[in-house]
């Protein structure tokens, strides 16, 4: 694989530590420990989704909304909208 793009950027004492520690233990090189770490982390659900799903689940679970208060949410943010355009 012809590696196209060079890039630089800072890591704190523990985290290039960690680098070189991967890096010696893998027997590959400090940029190959990071193409994988991105790899592996793409593969996976970031936190905030991950985050919003429980907490929507949660949500619904104890009943959601009442319709009266969401309608007061409504005409608030209605009332709201009126000064934005002033």
């Amino acid at each position: 694989m012809t590696m196209t793009y060079r890039t630089t950027f800072a890591l704190d004492s523990l985290a290039m530590q960690r680098l070189k520690t991967l890096s010696a233990r893998w027997h590959i090189s400090q940029a190959e420990v990071i193409r994988r770490a991105l790899e592996k982390l793409e593969q996976e659900p970031g936190p905030a989704e991950t985050d919003l799903v429980r907490e929507l689940a949660a949500y619904h679970a104890q009943g959601g909304l009442d319709s009266s208060v969401a309608e007061a949410c409504i005409a608030e943010i209605n009332e709201d909208r009126k000064t934005w355009r002033e």
